[in-house]
């Protein structure tokens, strides 16, 4: 799949919650700012990193880079950037990594951006991540035109899949889901009053979803009232302890629960004296404990709506389905983008050699129009500039042509042949001006 037209290359070396333990993620969670200022002159070997960018989140560690390194293992290479900046031995990460090389490596990034690698398919938070890598690397300076064309495609893909498809319309996450229900009953639910029971990782999410719809009247109940308020504290939130669920629960709309409670912690008699309070108000519980958090007889209460971990999970199950069926038109998307992706990149491998042809005739205008100039003696200013005008004229106009047919050709398969032609014909390999292309993989 890969076909290189000079030893320059894209590379992406990486692990993900695909290929390592969350423990082995965290040990390599990285960013720029982890590589030492000299980092490219402590080993010669790095020098031949030309471009570089990390992706790091708590599900993957990637980095993404244009290396230069004839006779050398980039998979080696790139796994030492990762020593040098993390200080691990080798042996503990290297069977855990993926390499993807050339149209591979963009094809991967392309797919976690439109959320087709992620551990919940289609979830919105990675193009942000993508694009917050891509800044992260613009402003360190350690990118180019390649890996800025890479990842202005990724983004690209991520933000038509979202927009084209209905990869992110359907909840996948169970405290999404629970919401989701209690807005299906209930429409918006910024003005409604809501209840999380449980301090824990599924009530940290619940709140989240919660914020995220645009809710701010919410209160929690913790069997520890410290553990509840160190959450509460991230919104100014109302606390109450277990034993005052009857009074948090009246004055609720929408109650989510996820403690670890061996047994209910809300009954129907608990509801039945709610209810006589609420003038017939409906009530959404949702409970998304395992051992169940309330007792299903609740569902025989007038107005009060309860769903449960595997009601959940069916809904889940569902909408997981409906995000599967868009990977198709995603990977169609992809495809597209890649294709012109491909063209640019050839078009950034010949702009090198174009710079150099004009650099050279540039020199060689200059060295003749001295010579010119001392054989004519002194002029006056107005018939000096005519001949300088003169030179660059017919300079630019020698070169007007083959310039735009070697840009028009450089979107063929052959460009780096064109390339290397103009090199050979114009003498240009043995004075080079630039340096090298910003990017020479061939990715077709």
């Amino acid at each position: 799949m890969e076909r290189q037209m000079s030893s320059a290359r894209l590379v992406l070396l990486g692990l993900s919650y695909r290929t390592a333990p969350i423990e082995l993620r965290e040990r390599l969670s990285c960013s720029l700012t982890n590589l030492p200022p000299d980092w490219q002159t402590a080993d010669n070997r790095f020098a031949a990193i030309q471009e570089l960018a990390i992706l790091s989140t708590c599900n993957r560690t990637e980095l993404i880079a244009r290396v230069n390194c004839p006779g050398l293992d980039a998979r080696t290479l790139l796994a030492d950037i990762l020593v040098l900046m993390k200080g691990v031995d080798k042996a503990s990460f290297d069977e855990h990594l993926y390499l993807h090389t050339g149209l591979d490596a963009a094809n991967h990034l392309c797919r976690v951006a439109s959320g087709l690698d992620s551990q919940v398919l289609g979830e919105p938070q990675i193009l942000g991540q993508v694009t917050d890598a891509f800044m992260a690397a613009t402003n360190a300076k350690t990118i180019g035109p390649a890996l800025t064309e890479l990842f202005r495609t990724a983004i690209r893909c991520g933000k038509r899949a979202r927009s084209e498809t209905a990869i992110s319309q359907n909840p996948v996450s169970t405290s999404s889901m629970a919401v989701a229900q209690a807005q299906a009953i209930l429409g918006d639910l910024a003005q409604r009053q809501h209840l999380i029971i449980g301090a824990g990782e599924m009530g940290h999410l619940a709140l989240k979803v919660l914020w995220a719809r645009g809710a701010t009247n919410i209160a929690l109940a913790n069997r520890s009232r410290e553990r509840a308020e160190a959450l509460a504290s991230e919104g100014g939130l109302p606390v109450y302890g277990l034993d005052e669920l009857a009074t948090a629960v009246s004055q609720t709309d929408v109650v989510i629960s996820a403690t670890s409670a061996e047994t209910p912690l809300i009954t129907r008699q608990l509801i039945e004296n709610v209810m006589q309070q609420r003038s017939e108000r409906p009530l959404i519980l949702i409970d998304i404990a395992v051992p169940r958090d309330i007792d299903p007889a609740v569902r025989r209460v007038n107005n009060v709506h309860l769903f449960d971990a595997d009601e959940l999970k069916q809904s889940l199950d569902e909408a997981l389905a409906a995000r599967q069926q868009e990977i198709p038109a995603i990977e169609v998307i992809i495809e597209a983008e890649l294709e012109m992706l491909s063209a640019t990149l050839r078009g950034l491998a010949v702009r090198p050699v174009i710079v150099d042809l004009r650099h050279k005739a540039e020199t060689i205008r200059q060295q003749e129009l001295d010579r010119t100039l001392r054989y004519l003696g002194e002029l006056d200013p107005a018939t000096l500039a005519h001949i300088q005008h003169f030179s660059r004229a017919l300079v630019n106009k020698l070169l007007h042509e083959p310039t735009l047919r070697l840009r028009d050709r450089a979107v063929d398969e052959k460009a780096a042949v064109y390339a290397s032609t103009v090199r050979d014909l114009f003498g240009l390999n043995d004075t080079t001006f630039s340096q090298e292309g910003p990017f020479t993989q061939n990715y077709d």
